[in-house]
């Protein structure tokens, strides 16, 4: 024990325990399966924020369609204030975690095995950002490989930590569905994204959603819903164009974005949200920040 605690202090990790200022109550949901401890690399008091937070998870071979509505999705909830959580593998877990990173918002990863190597290897690169950003945590001191049963252990805190779960890309046996399976015992919303249904690798989302009441989720607002519950409707904005509805929604309260970057996020044309942004900021819904915008608060 004494060599983990050394080990643990070489490479700046916390241990954080039940009682302690920083840890996340919610994880007391586990019952007798609540981890006795936590590792944590980065800022332990991150964990905080997970009280408000979106599980975004789904297949290591994932597609560009996975990819990108993932990116949509963890871009779109950090900007509404949500952190995401993450287990740090490669496809879905790492693209939610760039997202988060990219539009300047806080992600938390949870690891298998112990934060001295961060694992997947190719993912050390990233995970070295979430530690400098937020923080990287784990139930296994350091020098534990990361095991099958370890990445099944792993899927327990991911849903607990989050305050709703969403699967967005999953083949018919994936790690994912045991996630979702410890969100739904919990009595965490669950969400899942629908796919093609030629795509086996959404096999375990169609599944999620015909068998086991996952709410479907196509944008960010349908994961707000999840966490914060029904929100009232809102009247329409008068007189604007559904495009400048997307580019509206596109924009972040905080991270100024320029016209290549909304375009990839609504999937519109750079002249046409070039045209939107003139409109909106005509009236006054935006204001240009550097070489960007930014939605008006």
């Amino acid at each position: 024990m004494l060599s983990a605690f050394a080990q643990a202090a070489a490479f700046g990790q916390r241990l954080v325990v039940p009682g302690d200022a920083a840890w996340p109550s919610q994880l007391d949901d586990l019952g007798p399966h609540a981890p006795a401890a936590l590792w944590v690399r980065g800022d332990p008091g991150v964990l905080a924020t997970a009280d408000r937070s979106a599980a975004l998870v789904g297949s290591r071979a994932s597609s560009g369609y996975g990819e990108l509505v993932t990116a949509q999705l963890a871009g779109g909830l950090v900007d509404r204030g949500l952190a995401i959580v993450s287990g740090g593998a490669y496809g879905i877990d790492g693209t939610a975690h760039r997202a988060a990173l990219a539009s300047a918002g806080t992600t938390i990863a949870v690891l298998a095995g112990g934060l001295d190597r961060f694992y997947p290897a190719g993912n050390d690169e990233l995970l070295q950002r979430v530690a400098q950003t937020a923080c990287v945590v784990a139930e296994a001191p350091c020098g534990t490989p990361p095991t099958r049963w370890r990445f099944l252990a792993r899927n327990r805190l991911i849903a607990a930590l989050a305050t709703a779960t969403v699967v967005v890309e999953a083949g018919a046996r994936s790690g994912s569905i045991n996630t979702a399976g410890h969100a739904a015992t919990l009595g965490r919303p669950l969400g899942a994204v629908p796919g093609p249904v030629t795509s086996g690798g959404s096999a375990g989302c169609h599944r999620l959603l015909r068998d086991y009441g996952a709410a479907p989720v196509e944008r960010a607002e349908d994961v707000l819903e999840l966490v914060d519950g029904p929100q009232p409707e809102q009247p329409a904005l008068s007189g604007m164009t559904a495009d400048e509805e997307r580019v509206l929604d596109a924009l972040s309260s905080r991270a100024a974005r320029g016209v290549d970057e909304l375009a990839v996020r609504t999937g519109l044309a750079p002249g046409d949200v070039s045209a939107s942004l003139a409109l909106l900021e005509l009236g006054a819904q935006l204001a240009a920040r550097g070489s960007g915008w930014v939605r008006a608060t």
